[in-house]
């Protein structure tokens, strides 16, 4: 095989650069050696150098399915866990599609991503891969000065990355045309979609052309993602490769049960013993006031953090973000909302603060780390109200949930659920209240974040009932010390275990009054009427424990019997009942009767189309049945965007649930060309402000080439000068080839010419009168 015909390779005698030549020849015995790598996907040359100079060999199981789809040119919906290399899986197909600069032409990609900080990770890996394609690659995000983005637009890039809101504004200040648009992706499309960004998306793909070819990833699958999809996309392909490992394989559990109270004390008791001081941490919470108090008691305890919510300026979420990423800072405290698709390369730990009500989102948080390989831990503080989404997340991932007894062995205790010392606690504890004594703020934040939590429990979904159920049986709050973090004071923590779980028999309204007192009567009548119901309770308990004791034991005394063989069998049963046999002529008549009826399958005509199943939605393998079996929607982390999902709500006769009602669709809001409505506060007159300022025609910069435009920079003068007029004539022989004018621009030039006119006549005027002033 010659070197000359592989494919996906340039040709050797076209490279002048022998280190060039070098490295295409390393590339050709690495194919040779091993197969199945990003070396077989016939890759070019520039797209394969930069891959190998990021430092991959080898694709994840989601690249090595999505990469050869999206080169095919099929539509694509991916699903796959956090951390196993969604963004390649885009940027490899789309620099293969692109294939070269085009100046003239302007966008070819579009990249959508829910939040800036994602946004600027995707520009980062877009120049890292991609720098030696030669493509130009620009930003659209909210927050920063929308006359770079114009001008960012004016400079034709190949490729755009944009959050959805500020690059639909774009597009309609700019009335910008998308009809160059081949390749479009939507980067983590579910919080695309549950941050609001619905009919922004609807409108931007309104504006795109039909022959597109659309990627969309997410970590999960809301069903509004799938209607999305079903309209959006043209015959697309899912690929799940979340459903047979969940969790990485790098990742260790750890679920720490203690009161509301203590939630605090744990928390600051793992930063300070247990987490080592230089590694990163992320904590997870549920609202912005929990991200805000927990920053301040950080700050009193010396640990260095910084926080992102969604509520936060721009530019302080991204210099946040960098602080952590860089290492400046080594804890990040966060809501769900603000902390999706973040890439902390070296992230050692993540802490669940709150658990989540749901468990495809703890699979999302937990995911933030142990990612591409290594390894992370995640510890998960969880109070009495979150047993049953405990039970909930077991019973999701498949795994048994077991609880760290309070005495014998504690072998074998992976991802258990159990305590952490209470010596350890209660230190953390006496610290806390000291600072709060000492700090009205942190007093007003607790206020704050107790009403806040409130509100959330409103919002909370509801755990399923089986696990309510259950969890009253499982007994966690007698959960022993976890073996990890157990010490030489087991015993003194046995005790106080054992004066937690103790319950007195009589109540407060008996112990300590006079057994004369109404309030003892009283108990004492009632008890006495209540007798047989509490021995009950009391035997149930005690059989309940006992049948556990010797479930226990049978299962482990089990023997395995010897089989018993025929002749033991007609020597102990005289008459032996058997299964009638089917003789050959038997078989023969059956075969014979259901051979009857013939068709001619040339001229049969049936009832119903081949295609009636997948028409009626019934097919076995298709999107639409594939789709509907991953759900989930995040909450909000602040009273705003809570306000929005518990919106006014009616039912629905026909679909036979409640329905949000939305009040007056089109109040504040301006109809596109397209049909649909979008905000007013869109179309503002900046653009044309921004041209004006800037010297800007639309027609030069679309016609005229890269070189000219640089000129004309160049030639930028401000001052009325000699060195400006003569700039102006090399501008008009720039222009000369842009014989035609517009209407503006002929009655600009009448205008100028006939103020020269004035000027001359004056000029003549004032001659003449000095003239005759001298005679």
């Amino acid at each position: 095989m010659e070197d000359n015909d592989l494919v996906g390779f340039a040709d050797p005698n076209t490279v002048s650069d022998n280190d060039e030549n070098n490295e295409i020849t390393n590339i050709k015995k690495k194919i040779c050696k091993k197969s199945g790598g990003f070396q077989s996907m016939a890759l070019s040359f520039p797209v394969l150098k930069g891959i190998l100079k990021r430092g991959y060999k080898i694709p994840t199981p989601i690249q090595r399915k999505t990469i050869p789809l999206a080169l095919e040119g099929r539509d694509v919906v991916a699903m796959a866990r956090t951390g196993s290399g969604k963004t390649a899986c885009f940027l490899i197909p789309l620099f293969e599609k692109l294939k070269a600069r085009q100046a003239k032409a302007g966008a070819r990609a579009l990249i959508l991503s829910p939040t800036r900080e994602l946004a600027l990770q995707t520009l980062k890996f877009i120049k890292e891969l991609g720098r030696f394609t030669g493509f130009k690659a620009s930003v659209i995000l909210g927050g920063d000065s929308m006359d770079d983005q114009f001008n960012a637009i004016h400079g034709n890039p190949d490729i755009i990355v944009a959050t959805p809101g500020r690059f639909l504004h774009i597009c309609v200040e700019m009335d910008l045309q998308l009809k160059n648009v081949e390749y479009v992706v939507f980067d983590e499309a579910d919080r695309l979609f549950e941050m609001g960004f619905g009919e922004q998306i609807q409108e931007i793909v309104n504006r795109l052309p039909e022959s597109r070819q659309t990627l969309l990833f997410s970590a999960t699958l809301p069903k509004i993602l799938v209607d999305f999809a079903k309209a959006g996309l043209s015959d697309p392909v899912l690929l799940r490769l979340d459903v047979e490992s969940k969790l990485p394989e790098g990742l260790s559990l750890s679920f720490i049960t203690c009161r509301p109270e203590e939630k605090l004390a744990v928390l600051l008791s793992l930063l300070k013993r247990i987490i080592k001081p230089e590694s990163q941490t992320i904590i997870f919470v549920e609202t912005m006031h929990h991200v805000e108090y927990i920053h301040q008691i950080l700050d009193k305890a010396g640990i260095s953090n910084t926080f992102i919510y969604s509520n936060l300026d721009p530019s302080a979420r991204k210099i946040n973000a960098a602080k952590f990423q860089m290492g400046k800072v080594r804890v990040l405290i966060v809501t769900d909302v603000a902390a999706r698709g973040i890439d902390i390369p070296h992230l050692d730990f993540v802490i669940n603060f709150n658990f989540p009500a749901k468990s495809k989102l703890f699979v999302h948080r937990v995911g933030r780390c142990a990612r591409a390989g290594r390894a992370g831990t995640a510890y998960n503080i969880v109070s009495s109200d979150e047993y049953p989404y405990l039970l909930d997340l077991h019973l999701f991932l498949g795994r048994p949930l077991t609880i760290v007894p309070t005495t014998g062995s504690t072998e074998n205790m992976e991802s258990a659920v159990g305590k952490l010392p209470q010596a350890m606690i209660e230190e953390e504890l006496a610290e806390l209240i000291n600072w709060h004594n000492t700090s009205t703020d942190l007093i007003n934040m607790r206020k704050v974040c107790n009403n806040a939590y409130q509100q959330y429990v409103k919002s909370r979904p509801g755990a399923s009932m089986e696990s309510v159920k259950r969890i009253k049986e499982l007994r966690i709050n007698e959960a022993g010390v976890l073996p990890e973090y157990s010490d030489d004071s087991h015993a003194a923590a046995d005790i106080i275990s054992r004066m937690k779980n103790y319950r007195p028999q009589g109540t407060i309204f008996e112990i300590g009054t006079k057994t004369n007192s109404t309030d003892y009567q009283v108990m004492k009548t009632k008890r006495m009427f209540h007798k047989e119901n509490i021995l009950n309770f009391h035997k149930k308990v005690e059989e309940r424990k006992t049948d556990k004791i010797n479930t226990a034991s049978e299962s482990s005394k089990k023997i395995n019997l010897p089989s018993s063989n025929a002749e033991e069998i007609n020597a102990a049963f005289n008459t032996v009942v058997v299964p009638k046999k089917i003789s050959s002529n038997d078989l023969y008549k059956i075969s014979k009767k259901k051979c009857t009826t013939k068709r001619d399958e040339e001229y049969y005509i049936p009832y119903s189309a081949p295609d009636k199943h997948t028409e009626d939605g019934l097919a076995v393998n298709t999107f639409a049945t594939e789709a509907d079996k991953a759900q989930i929607d995040l909450t909000a982390d602040n009273e705003e965007g809570r306000h929005l999902q518990m919106q006014l709500k009616k039912w629905d006769r026909k679909r036979k649930k409640m329905v949000t009602v939305e009040r007056d669709p089109k109040a504040k809001k301006i109809r596109t060309e397209s049909g649909a409505w979008i905000p007013a506060t869109y179309k503002t007159n900046r653009y044309n402000v921004w041209k004006e300022k800037n010297k800007i025609d639309e027609n030069d910069s679309e016609d005229d080439s890269t070189e000219e435009s640089s000129q004309m920079k160049n030639l930028r003068t401000t001052a009325n000068t000699h060195w400006a007029r003569h700039n102006q004539k090399l501008k008009d022989k720039i222009k000369v080839k842009n014989e035609l004018k517009r209407p503006e621009q002929i009655l600009k030039a009448r205008k100028l010419l006939e103020r020269k006119r004035q000027r001359n006549g004056r000029r003549k005027n004032k001659g003449q009168k000095k003239g005759t002033k001298k005679h």
